[in-house]
């Protein structure tokens, strides 16, 4: 932030150049820049430098007469009196930089006389310029230089949605018999600016320790920065106010503060300040709420309800909080068709909807809608075709189904307050005759073309700051995923979604979030939401409901609010009672899967893994990509071997032609040489969509092995490279990595 190195500024006369210099040296000092060791922080008050003075100008030495007149000396120029400025402890990390930098501006190109410099000094009575912390809702406009927004957190995996101001003070000053509170130190002080208290009991931890915590103690609470918010979290509403709403009043906001300027020159560099300082860290015009919806199907009983209540009628208790989403989200299950005629016969299984039944859709305020689902084609290709047009003609964009697969398979691009997104949707189950093919409609099958999605995931997630994916998968009536359903969801994360959401479940399932530690950056993984519109109301399971609103913030997730509905009428939901709602979440949470492999130093605990950051390779030779640590380099004298301090991986193939998996499993794990140790444990598995195994060291495994490991696994096709041919990929990695690199791994065509 020195003026030393900023070359925007014009050098002045001479005179000037040495004061300017002058004065910047001392704002480098006061300010915590390099000129000296032990500097003190941006928000502390320097002990150093509290009287700064200019250098005394050089006066010119006598000289001979010149032959001309002799002109007289003028008088030096006078030194203006430096400005004490005050800076409070607590001013966040980044806006003290930024005063910093500003203050130093306005001093040296005053409006009006000569640059001045900058006395800072360690009590506010004693400053002409004051910048400090105030509550949000009584600081003046005019004086305030910026805004912070803080939130109260937990794990994801709470019930409590809500707290009261009051409980949150009790918790700061040590006074709450109910739990303890957790603060950053920019936090911290902001409460303290709130609250009006110098001493508090709260316990000060880093951001990135702050969930560990929360999750030791499940009693605490915590306190964050808005920016610092991830999906692990759940934000509670203080006194009502959410900070992730959409009618979010900034001036009614409880926790929120004010950087404010005061002191008789705060007027005067206000303009400097708002030039370098970011007025907010909660910009609304960044932020996008996104919500998704599970099955819908306005057919059989609910169509017949639809008929006789009303179009709109599914839509009338939940559509304000649906329709009030930037984004709204449906998965739709069955073409419009027009005419379609009501058929509440027993085991009906071949539905759709009438062209007016999009009232109930438009009420919500549906923006988009994912057609994956495997009735979509209950009415034969022609229906598809009709249906498809139907959107089409009314402008509504629709992905996951199309008029042939290139159609279905396609992302639907979007875009709103600057958050650009890319839906994709898939089926990943029967009949086959829902399915698109290069000339006939459907949707996109995801066994068909599961390479192609992963890679377009990947190539999206480079170009838009959102990919979401959802997918029609086998439908259970459980809470927790199947484990074929875990790999293959967090395949599509590994690949590069943020949001994978899965539209088949009729029950409300686990979710699995990721926050900003994790590799791929903050996300979430939506097992299931149960459905939106459809008339199951034969368990109290399938008669609950999930809606996910998402809430993205300058290009990433911040946050995943789980709303919670109960179906009646066989048409009609409402939100959940509080009783009903803590039994719906506790279901899901207690459905939650086992988090994916940490790193090796890793932490695996509740809804937290701390890992390293991760990688994408590719060997086009060997026909395969996947993912190892980003700290890995290539080991000189290996051929396709990469490794760091914690691990290692490499790539090899097998001939094993006319082998099965299992005969190649054995050759493997059973050479002569021992690799794996006398007793490897071979388990059977799939990756990548092909038959597999995973090979694991036994105790007395060699230690020069590096806990070798071993992953098989059999091309679709032979693979010809160096004038051989392959039937089995081979990947040899460390035990502690094997596991993650084998979940990552896709094969090339």
């Amino acid at each position: 932030m020195s003026s030393l190195t900023r070359s925007h500024r014009r050098p002045p006369e001479p005179l000037r150049r040495f004061a300017v210099i002058a004065l910047s040296l001392l704002v480098l000092a006061a300010c915590g820049g390099p000129a000296a060791e032990n500097t003190p922080s941006a928000i502390s008050q320097p002990t150093r430098a509290e009287v700064a003075t200019t250098p005394p100008l050089a006066t010119p030495s006598a000289t001979t007469a010149p032959t001309s007149a002799p002109t007289s000396t003028p008088p030096p120029t006078a030194t203006p009196e430096p400005v004490p400025v005050f800076l409070a402890p607590g001013i966040p990390d980044d806006i003290a930089d930024s005063v910093c930098a500003g203050l130093e501006e306005w001093a040296a190109a005053p409006t009006q006389g000569a640059p001045r410099a900058l006395r800072w000094v360690e009590a506010e009575k004693d400053a002409q310029l004051s910048v400090h912390l105030a509550p949000l809702a009584g600081a003046d406009p005019n004086t305030t230089v910026a805004e912070r927004y803080y939130a109260v957190v937990v794990p994801l995996d709470t019930l409590a949605d809500t707290i009261s101001l009051d409980e949150l003070e009790q918790r700061f000053v040590g006074l709450s018999s109910v739990g303890i509170l957790y603060a950053t130190s920019e936090s911290a002080a902001a409460l303290q600016a709130l609250f009006g208290q110098e001493k508090h009991m709260a316990q000060v931890v880093a951001a990135d320790e702050m969930l560990d915590r929360l999750l030791d103690r499940r009693d605490a609470v915590g306190v964050l920065p808005f920016e610092r918010l991830d999906p692990r979290f759940k934000a509670l509403t203080v006194d009502g106010a959410n900070v992730l709403s959409k009618a979010f009043d900034p001036t009614r906001y409880p926790l929120a503060v004010a950087v404010v300027a005061s002191g008789p020159d705060a007027s005067s560099a206000m303009d400097a300040l708002a030039g370098t300082v970011a007025p907010t860290n909660r910009d609304a015009s960044r932020l996008t709420a996104l919500i998704m919806t599970g099955v819908t199907a306005m057919s059989r009983l609910t169509a017949e309800r639809m008929e006789a209540m009303g179009y709109t009628y599914p839509a009338q208790i939940i559509s304000d909080t649906l329709r009030a989403a930037d984004i709204t989200h449906v998965s739709n299950e069955v073409p419009f068709i027009e005419n379609c005629r009501v058929d509440t016969s027993e085991n009906n299984l071949t539905l759709c909807s009438d062209y007016t039944y999009w009232a109930a859709l438009d009420a919500i305020g549906t923006d988009i809608v994912g057609l994956s689902g495997n009735h979509v084609n209950d009415f034969g290709r022609d229906g598809a075709r009709e249906s498809i047009q139907f959107y089409r003609d009314r402008d509504i964009p629709i992905y996951g189904s199309g008029l042939n697969v290139g159609e279905a398979c396609a992302p639907l691009m979007w875009e709103h307050n600057g958050n650009t997104f890319a839906f994709l949707a898939a089926l990943a189950f029967d009949p086959s005759y829902a399915w698109a093919t290069e000339t006939e409609p459907g949707a996109c099958y995801f066994y068909d073309h599961k390479d192609a999605i992963l890679r377009s995931i990947t190539d999206l997630s480079r170009e838009v700051d959102i990919v979401a994916v959802e997918l029609q998968y086998l439908e259970t009536y459980q809470p927790y995923p199947t484990d074929q359903q875990v790999t293959e969801f967090r395949e599509l994360r590994q690949a590069g979604a943020d949001i994978v959401t899965g539209v088949q479940s009729h029950v409300p399932q686990a979710m699995e979030p990721y926050g900003l530690t994790d590799p791929g950056g903050p996300g979430i993984i939506v097992y299931g939401l149960g459905n939106l519109f459809f008339d199951q109301m034969w368990s109290w399971e399938t008669r609950t409901e999930l809606y996910a609103r998402h809430t993205i913030y300058d290009g990433r997730v911040i946050g995943t609010e789980i709303l919670t509905g109960v179906l009646e009428d066989y048409a009609q939901p409402r939100w959940a009672t509080t009783d009903e709602r803590n039994g719906i979440l506790q279901r899901i949470f207690d459905g939650t899967p086992a988090r994916p492999h940490p790193a090796p130093g890793g932490v695996q605990n509740g809804a937290s893994t701390v890992v390293t950051a991760w990688k994408e390779h590719e060997e086009p030779a060997m026909r395969v990509r996947l993912t190892f640590p980003a700290s890995w380099e290539a080991v000189p004298g290996y051929e396709r071997r990469y490794g760091g301090d914690d691990g290692w991986v490499q790539l090899s193939a097998l001939s094993g032609e006319g082998w099965s998996i299992g005969e190649a499993c054995a050759h493997e794990s059973q050479h002569q040489l021992q690799p794996y140790g006398s007793a490897p444990t071979v388990e059977m598995l799939t990756v990548a969509g092909q038959q597999a195994c995973r090979i694991r060291p036994s105790d007395d495994q060699p230690e020069a092995m590096q806990k070798q490991a071993g992953l098989v696994v059999a091309y679709p096709e032979p693979v010809e490279t160096g004038g051989q041919t392959y039937n089995f990929l081979l990947i040899w990695a460390d035990a502690d990595h094997i596991g993650r690199i084998a979940e990552s791994l896709t094969l090339m065509p």
